[in-house]
């Protein structure tokens, strides 16, 4: 194995014609491996089982959790959910299983009716604009994209989005409605926003009073490390700034128990959580409240969800060490043809193959049996500029599944890359 930049065109043409041969290997192979989402193993749901045991449902307030009744939620639950966060019970709701849900509703909430601070609904505008952090999480812009937002792709970098660019384009914009944060091991580079970030996101001037924050917290606890990663409180900080209606804050614990029966959470300043339980009342009477108590016994408090989280570490972190072992085994040494993310906590690495090559890549994966998230899903209206990043999902395979998805995606890049650059050297037919 050598650099594919250093090779002359007989080499790479022999690189390229041995790469095939072992990737028919794996396609005779048969093979139906997933990493296309941060889905979690079933070693992981098992974790969760005793839980369901449960069966005594009256709440610390004598409340039957069974009934009608507090769509804010149990208080134990919105206790519980507001050390998660760094808040007070009273700025919390807790919901039903599903933080992008509630993100979806609130955008809703915006576009059809305003927050506190809007000075009208978000739909009477000629256009609206959401500031997306590239690469990012697809749902998140699929929601924008649906309610027709024009998406501004923001560059992000180790520290978390390009705030000269947010601050710039935030001041002289009211069209520009909010921003998309995962603050935490952001989907997928798994970059934690530094203080200042976060101090400037809750500080900046905006042309949009009611400018919001999608605070995504969805990993706040997903640590692959001994280190316990804190930031900045966003909903103390934008008070402090003197914003306290920026932000909307949401976790859930999709991938702490379970993703189809988890619990989601939003926080936000007491007015803005006044606004929408209000507006929610057409709705929906009450969430899943059985489900919250379930979750508050079996979990406890925030150090019962560390402590629950060190179990899932212990099976994930050998699968993220695993794939990058791969990489820098099987990739490295083929000079720079690509880089990657070595994250934390999280659920994903970032693939960064050569410009021009992700696509095939996702392609030469997908034939041979390996489901990856589409090549430019991380990017608005699923378009990446440079062809170039991949999202790669560790959690879901068993270790020996993963090793051979790990081989065969290394095997993928290489072909990938050999063809490309066969191709700009016009031997592509060869």
């Amino acid at each position: 194995m050598a650099d594919y930049f250093k090779m002359s065109d007989a080499e790479l043409i022999k690189e390229r014609d041995e790469l095939r041969v072992q990737y028919q290997h794996y396609k005779n192979m048969a093979l139906n491996l997933d990493m296309s989402r941060g889905k979690p193993c079933t070693e992981q749901l098992d974790l969760s089982m005793e839980m369901l045991k449960m069966n005594d449902y009256i709440g610390e307030n004598g409340f039957d959790a069974r009934n009608y009744g507090l769509l804010e939620g149990m208080p134990e639950a919105r206790r519980f959910f507001a050390e998660l966060l760094g808040v007070q019970a009273e700025n919390v709701i807790v919901c039903g299983n599903s933080s992008l849900q509630m993100m979806y509703y609130l955008i809703d909430l915006g576009w059809r009716q305003g927050f506190v601070d809007s000075q009208r609904p978000w739909r009477h505008y000629n256009s609206i604009k959401f500031l997306c952090p590239v690469p990012g999480y697809d749902r998140h812009f699929r929601v924008t994209e649906y309610f027709g937002f024009q998406m501004i792709s923001i560059p992000m970098t180790e520290n978390g989005p390009d705030m000269d660019m947010v601050e710039e384009m935030a001041a002289k914009d009211d069209s520009i409605k909010g921003i998309w944060c995962v603050p935490v091991y952001s989907n997928p580079d798994g970059y934690i926003y530094s203080d200042e970030t976060v101090r400037r996101l809750a500080e900046m001037k905006t042309a949009a009073p009611d400018f919001k924050i999608i605070w995504d917290d969805a990993y706040c606890v997903h640590h692959l490390t001994d280190e316990i990663i804190e930031i900045p409180n966003i909903l103390t900080e934008c008070k402090k700034a003197g914003n306290s209606e920026r932000p909307l804050i949401f976790c859930s614990t999709s991938k702490i128990t379970y993703p189809g029966a988890g619990v989601a959470a939003v926080a936000a300043s007491k007015r803005n959580i006044q606004h929408i339980v209000t507006n929610m009342h057409p709705m929906i009477i009450s969430f899943d409240k059985l489900n919250q108590l379930r979750h508050v016994r079996y979990l406890k408090n925030k150090q019962g969800v560390l402590e629950h989280m060190k179990k899932h570490r212990a099976i994930l972190a050998p699968k993220f060490r695993m794939v990058l072992d791969h990489f820098e085994s099987e990739l490295t040494p083929c000079g720079n043809i690509a880089h990657w993310t070595n994250p934390k906590g999280g659920y994903f690495i970032s693939l960064y193959v050569m410009p021009g090559t992700a696509k095939r890549t996702a392609f030469l994966c997908r034939d041979a049996g390996l489901q990856l998230t589409g090549a430019g899903s991380a990017f608005p209206y699923q378009l990446d500029p440079q062809d170039t990043h991949l999202r790669i999902a560790p959690t879901y395979p068993s270790l020996e599944d993963l090793k051979l998805a790990s081989e065969l995606l290394c095997v993928a890049v290489r072909l990938a890359v050999a063809e490309k650059l066969l191709q700009q050297k016009g031997l592509n037919a060869v």
